[in-house]
């Protein structure tokens, strides 16, 4: 059998494998189009079975975005909101993350520091805003320690989970083998806990976003939040389903981009999702 004889079956299967690659992605695609075109359709009728006094329809919360945005309103609220959440939650991952792997791999440090874990885990942020108010003032940084405040735990409960299920036998192995502390850390233990940090970072950023609602609704005269309290003070209901949207759209393309560069992480550790 010639080297030729050998390649044409190989490019025949890579041939075939790119199309279906390309099929795959269209379907998706496709079906996405049709889910947002079928809840686009639901929400028009319930709009028309409702009225536009308690369901404003697409059309309406189209003009009305078109609007805010005209104004710099809607703007000027999405670039805030997103400024508070993602410097809330990278300080909640540059704090959570190291914390985790301590916990994680020093029992003493775990015993102390559980009890104060699962009390406050339990305790909702929105309890503090008014503490975090008065405390910390009305500007950007009661709610960016708000939203650290949401993400910190998800993200040390996420990462010590993952630093304790490392195998034992894989931290046996390296240390007779002479492993020293940080080279087990670097080489076993990070790249096994790279999916529960990931997953953590995910749930943190979910959590974020039902923080700075409540944190802008107090203390923020600018924000999707206090967009949203404040079309309710002036009854426009289609501003406030503006607000909501926008969160939602807003959490979807972060959430995006967030499973994006995770992708790319775990291929770096050779981690299989």
């Amino acid at each position: 059998m010639t080297a030729a004889t050998v390649e044409a079956p190989t490019r025949a299967h890579t041939e075939r494998r790119a199309p279906s690659a390309a099929r795959r992605r269209l379907l998706t695609v496709g079906l996405y189009a049709v889910s947002v075109l079928v809840g686009v359709g639901v929400w028009q009728l319930m709009a028309m079975a409702y009225g536009s006094s308690l369901v404003a329809s697409p059309g309406e919360t189209l003009s009305a975005a078109g609007d805010l945005a005209r104004d710099g309103t809607l703007t000027n609220s999405i670039i805030a909101s997103s400024r508070r959440i993602l410097i809330g939650w990278a300080l909640g991952l540059v704090v959570g993350v190291p914390a985790g792997l301590i916990i994680g791999q020093v029992p003493v440090v775990r015993h102390i520091l559980e009890p104060y874990i699962e009390f406050f885990r339990f305790i909702p942020p929105v309890a503090f805003v008014t503490l975090a108010v008065v405390w910390l003032g009305i500007g950007e940084t009661s709610k960016v320690v708000l939203i650290f405040y949401t993400a910190v735990f998800i993200v040390i409960l996420n990462t010590s989970a993952g630093v304790l299920a490392v195998n034992e036998n894989r931290l046996r192995a390296a240390a007779s083998l002479g492993a020293s502390r940080r080279q087990v850390l670097q080489r076993i233990v990070l790249p096994s806990t790279v999916p529960y940090i990931i997953t953590g970072a995910r749930l943190a950023m979910g959590n974020s976003f039902l923080t700075i609602v409540s944190a802008e609704i107090v203390a923020s005269q600018v924000g999707l939040g206090s967009l949203i309290w404040t079309s309710r003070n002036y009854g426009r209901i289609d501003w406030v389903f503006v607000g909501i949207i926008t969160l939602g759209i807003l959490g979807f393309v972060f959430d995006r981009v967030l499973r994006i560069v995770a992708s790319r992480v775990l291929h770096r550790y050779g981690v299989k999702q």
